[in-house]
């Protein structure tokens, strides 16, 4: 049981449990105690502002209020009731701003910032300097997405502390001492990192700014919209600032159990590929002279005429970055009007896992935690990087299964250490079945969308542990979403139509598939549905307009299994999907709304439990556990042909081994700032296969499969398997499996 202690504040008496921080304790009771390098995210107190200076009764001197824990007995007053206090913060702010620049009206921070609020608040009323301020030069690059103003800088440390103590990338530190400290990077290299763009949100002046939102807008001419990002499965929340229909920058927005209010650059700074050259704002139809731009009601009299052809030899594949109502709306489109049931599904899913079903943050607080795949778990879901750091600062052991992990395994060997980890003797599953609090991710393809980590989970006796889970880190944002709106459309199985008479695209991220473009081949006739030109009017019939995510109403199902509301913060320059199926719904006799919140209601009583839409306002809820439910079990999978030992003056084949940046897609792809971020185009290997073809970091390699080359940069990996070359799937272009590596 928590031991309370009693504190009094400026008179007031308040109970809290023994620890609580005085900044919190003082909030309690209805008090301010203002800060500038406070922030409870960023690990212990340094108290380098002294801005929440107070007077504790028995102590001399004046107090950092922020270093402090509430203990029994104790009395604290503050500025508003300590003259001592409020002289104190009232210096502290005279020091902080004598060379602080008075820009307020050309500043990005001005009108939402902390040194404005506080200053005009806590401070003094003029100056007592009449001397020249000193100017630096300004902005300084820090990254091609973030810009210093060095003059503007308080020394607060919350950005040093965030790359230290929080992303754990050591990039940006404090140089030289006292009034010659200064923000840098490491040789002034640009901030390389997938959550560096926290730090404008962290920083509680000017001094760091977002190169794509500089000068965009003012505090009292914009509108922040909270809704949810929409690029990867964790699902976390965010506002966007919009200013006269458009999208000029995106924020976190705090979900404790989701995001705990951080937010990856590829979420944040990826927004303007709403405005992209390339994209796609009127339908267009294949005539004699290739795809001409139609009208609307030609568009969907065309669509009629391919569909009604083609009848249930349709196939529709999906990108899994849907709403549930598009998807949902879609199905009932083509599964119900034209008995078409066919679909390509990005990836596996199971509900299997909601039996262990746990926020994000409780891994946060696990005792261990046991990663298996072939993908890195920042890749995939880097939020989830973040509690996993924040685990290992907790004290958690973590282990690795993988190509790159500290137990290594080959390529799809996940599947096999899993099940090693149930068997009888097993050290480390021993201690996953004693430990309170152990959590399972799965991160990489196979695993049947989390049917395998769901059985792992129920052998080493999850289920009746409340601090115990487990999580599959799906590829797409929205995969199990998708999956289960066009399940619920109708009952009838899945069929294989031969030949294709129309396959549907729907979605960036299927147009980009290769597989799915081999499909595309085999087919008579190809409906796209995407918002850029390049990715399907070479060989689409009729290409219709979609919109992204942050232009539409609806629901995302993330990784954890909980809804959450997408909302539309911007008027798309074309329909939302649920207008235009909704209208050729009707041509085949299918009740549809155009309305996401209709739709939604309709499918949540089907799947979802009847939750209603409005309990997913604000920060949505995780649902309660379901009961284990055994999968399906794994089908058998043909063991892959082995590569070529050496052999004489043969060097020997290795694994290919494809993976997935967290920055490439379409989107990253039309952000000319991100272009720093995307993966170079080298080839990774492991010290031995490096040695075995004398090969060091920097050389340049021919990679070679079946009368395919590509050249790449090589790069050793001391942590990847031997036999294996791991490369990101853009520059792995049409190689096969096995690979030759060779120095030209």
């Amino acid at each position: 049981m928590t031991e309370l202690v009693k504190v009094t504040i400026d008179d007031r008496e308040v109970e809290v449990p023994k620890g609580t921080g005085l900044v919190e304790t003082a909030a309690s009771a209805g008090i301010e105690i203002p800060v500038f390098c406070y922030e409870p995210r960023l690990g212990p107190p340094v108290g380098a502002c002294r801005m929440c200076l107070v007077e504790i009764e028995g102590l001399p001197k004046l107090q950092a209020g922020c270093t402090l824990t509430a203990q029994d007995g104790m009395i604290v007053k503050t500025a508003a009731s300590s003259e001592r206090a409020a002289e104190g913060q009232n210096a502290t702010l005279e020091f902080i701003l004598v060379n602080h620049p008075l820009d307020c009206p050309v500043c990005d921070k001005g009108g939402e910032c902390p040194l404005q609020d506080l200053t005009f608040r806590y401070g003094p009323g003029n100056t007592r300097m009449s001397f020249a301020k000193i100017t630096l030069e300004k902005p300084i690059p820090v990254s091609p997405l973030i810009a210093l103003d060095r003059e503007r800088c308080i020394l607060c440390y919350r950005c040093t502390r965030f790359s230290s103590d929080v992303a754990e990338d050591n990039q940006l530190v404090a140089r030289n001492r006292g009034t010659h400290t200064e923000i840098t990077t490491f040789e002034s290299d640009p901030y390389r990192a997938p959550f560096s763009g926290n730090v404008i949100e962290l920083c509680p002046v000017g001094a760091l700014t977002s190169t794509q939102y500089r000068f965009e807008a003012r505090p009292w001419d914009i509108q922040n919209v909270p809704t949810v990002c929409g690029l990867c499965s964790v699902g976390c929340n965010i506002n966007a600032t919009v200013r006269e229909g458009k999208v000029k920058r995106i924020l976190s927005r705090n979900h404790p159990e989701v995001d705990g209010g951080w937010l990856c650059d590829k979420g944040r700074f990826t927004y303007p590929h709403l405005l992209a050259e390339d994209r796609i704002t009127e339908p267009l139809v294949r005539g004699e002279l290739g795809l001409e731009p139609v009208s609307w009601d030609v568009a969907l009299d065309r669509a009629e005429t391919l569909l009604r052809e083609a009848g249930t030899r349709t196939v529709t594949a999906l990108s899994g970055s849907e709403s549930v109502e598009q998807a949902y709306a879609l199905a009932r489109l083509l599964r119900v009007g034209l008995g078409a049931h066919a679909a390509v599904l990005p990836e596996s899913t199971s509900d299997a896992l909601d039996a262990f079903r746990l926020p994000l943050s409780s891994i946060a607080e696990a005792e261990i935690v046991v990663i298996v795949g072939d993908d890195d778990v920042a890749d995939r879901a880097p939020v989830v990087d973040l509690w996993l750091k924040a685990a290992r600062r907790n004290g958690a052991e973590i282990v690795r299964y993988g190509p790159t992990g500290d137990e290594p395994t080959g390529p799809g060997g996940a599947g096999a250490a899993l099940r090693a980890l149930t068997e009888s003797g097993n050290e480390l599953g021993d201690r996953l079945r004693v430990a309170d609090r152990a959590i399972l991710v799965w991160s990489g393809s196979g695993g049947g969308g989390g049917a395998r980590l769901a059985e792992a989970a129920d052998a080493l006796g999850f289920e009746g542990k409340t601090g115990s889970g487990a999580f599959h880190l799906p590829a797409t944002p929205n995969g199990r979403g998708v999956a289960t709106a066009w399940a619920a459309a109708a009952d009838e199985d899945e069929a294989n139509p031969e030949p294709i008479g129309l396959l549907i695209i729907s979605g960036d991220g299927a147009a980009a598939d290769p597989a799915v473009r081999a499909l595309a081949e085999r087919a008579e006739h190809v409906i796209a549905i995407t918002m850029f030109h390049d990715l399907a009017v070479g060989w689409a019939d009729l290409v219709l307009p979609a919109t992204s995510s942050l232009e539409s109403d609806g629901t995302l199902l993330n990784l954890e299994g909980r809804l959450q509301r997408l909302r539309r913060t911007v008027i798309a320059p074309v329909p939302d999907e649920l207008a235009w199926i909704s209208q050729l719904a009707g041509r085949f006799d299918v009740e549809l709304s155009p309305h996401a919140v209709v739709v939604f209601d309709e499918l949540s009583a089907v799947a979802f439990g009847g939750v209603a839409g409005f309990e997913l306002n604000g920060t949505a809820p995780l649902p309660a556990r379901t009961p284990y439910e055994a999968p399906a079990p794994a089908a058998e999978v043909k063991p892959a042909t082995p590569a070529r030992p050496a052999d004489g003056h043969f060097l020997g084949e290795l694994r290919l081994l494809r993976y997935r940046p967290l920055f490439s897609g379409p989107f990253v792809e039309r952000v000319g700032e991100l272009a720093f971020q995307r993966p170079p185009t080298e080839l990774e290997l492991s010290t031995a296969d490096a040695e075995r073809r004398s090969i060091a970091t920097g050389d340049r390699v021919v990679v070679k499969s079946n009368g395919t080359s590509v050249e790449l940069r090589a790069r050793i990996n001391r942590a990847l398997v031997a036999g294996v070359a791991r490369v990101a799937d853009e520059h792995a272009d049409d190689l096969h499996l096995h690979v030759e590596v060779l120095k030209p």
